[in-house]
């Protein structure tokens, strides 16, 4: 009988769990395919993509890539809906603080020396009336200086 008791309390707890870690996935999974989209699109615009989710304890840059002798920080934000406006503008200046962080973070941990630096945002939105996402990449979204100046 007690067999039978903790058999129900554990297969009660895995479906919590199940509950637990299916919910945020869609939403993880939106961003994941605004990811693929954005780097589709940066490979047709001539970008080189050097790595992708560069996560450190701080935060995580979407896509690091090369265009053109610079390297650039992309951040990516997709949405559905447009009830709190366009996807760009949640690239918040505490978010643009934490890319900046992280990105010193990469260009220190690669030694990189002497290229540029530039942060770009892939604004995707998928508009229930149309059949294909809108992608806009906005080149120097903003500036380390920019974040430094307005965070302190």
């Amino acid at each position: 009988m007690q067999f039978l008791r903790a058999k129900k309390y554990v297969a009660s707890i895995i479906s919590l769990f199940k509950h637990k870690i299916e919910e945020p996935l869609d939403k993880r999974g939106i961003g994941t395919k605004g990811e693929l989209l954005a780097v589709k699109f940066l490979k047709k615009k001539g970008y080189k993509i050097l790595q992708r989710n560069y996560r450190r304890r701080t935060g995580e840059i979407d896509i690091v890539c090369y265009d053109h002798g610079t390297i650039v920080f992309v951040e990516v934000k997709t949405r559905h809906s447009d009830k709190y406006g366009p996807p760009e503008l949640s690239v918040t200046e505490t978010k643009k603080r934490q890319i900046a962080k992280v990105a010193s973070r990469y260009v220190a941990e690669k030694k990189i020396e002497g290229v540029s630096l530039r942060f770009d945002v892939v604004s995707i939105f998928y508009s229930p009336d149309k059949k294909h996402p809108a992608i806009t990449l906005f080149r120097n979204a903003f500036t380390k200086n920019d974040v430094v100046t307005s965070g302190t």
